[in-house]
């Protein structure tokens, strides 16, 4: 299952907020042995936030949207969504029901244009303030608010998606001091034929010392990675290199 995350909104791009999305996430997935193949991050700009989910939504990937579904001017999420899928854009019934259940009167008039999605949507419940995302074609829409997105991912996550978990996987490797990449590469060619169910990575470092590091390690089942994390210290000791547990 290829999985997706779009985060939306200037205040991103422009740095004014950090993403934190992505680290939810990834706490999400990783338990339940699931990844992120892919991250987008969009401003609030109509035809372009469009075309980035015309893209999305023909993919076949499950993606996982954050931002721009509230009221206001700039939040234009839903309508996208809707424009994308050649849709129109309606109130749903649950949707009006939670938000006038938490407002009442102040639902309306802005609030309760939250409960527009386009047609055929399902809600997400939103455990923090009652005002719900949607869910349409696979991909699922949520606040930019990470305290609220995080329980709505996580409630998507068991109510659509269980069937495709898997065991979670570990990673382990050791860190080359003064190692340089270009002589682990014949290395890495051949341990990657050694364990192809395997993902090994090299995450190369210069300190402010100027010492060199390299992460090397790799990313699996448990019992796969202990077996090729002993080939990496067994390479490291035939190296004479220095060398410390990540």
């Amino acid at each position: 299952m290829q999985i997706g995350l779009i985060i939306i909104g200037d205040e991103v791009i422009s740095g004014k907020r950090q993403d934190k999305h992505l680290a939810q996430a990834n706490e999400l997935l990783k338990p339940r042995g699931l990844q992120i193949s892919w991250v987008r991050i969009v401003g609030d700009e109509p035809n372009l936030l469009q075309q980035t989910l015309e893209q999305t939504f023909d993919s076949g990937a499950v993606v996982f949207c954050f931002g721009g579904i509230g009221a206001t001017p700039d939040d234009r999420t839903r309508q996208c969504a809707a424009a994308a899928l050649g849709l129109p854009i309606e109130p749903h019934p649950e949707g009006v029901a939670e938000i006038e259940a938490q407002f009442g009167e102040d639902a309306y008039p802005q609030r309760i244009k939250m409960a527009e999605y386009p047609e055929g949507a399902a809600i997400i419940p939103n455990f923090y303030n009652r005002v719900p995302g949607f869910s349409i074609k696979d991909h699922h829409f949520m606040p930019g608010f990470p305290m609220m997105a995080k329980p709505m991912m996580e409630w998507v996550l068991n109510q659509y998606y269980s069937q495709n978990y898997q065991s979670p996987t570990i990673e382990k490797g050791i860190k080359l001091i003064n190692g340089q990449e270009s002589e682990w590469v014949e290395f890495m060619q051949t341990f990657e034929k050694q364990f192809p169910q395997l993902r090994l990575f090299s995450l190369p470092s210069i300190l402010e010392d100027e010492t060199r590091t390299i992460d090397l390690g790799v990313e699996g089942l448990e019992d796969d990675v202990l077996k090729g994390y002993e080939a990496l210290i067994e390479e490291a000791r035939k190296r004479n290199a220095e060398w410390h547990p990540l």
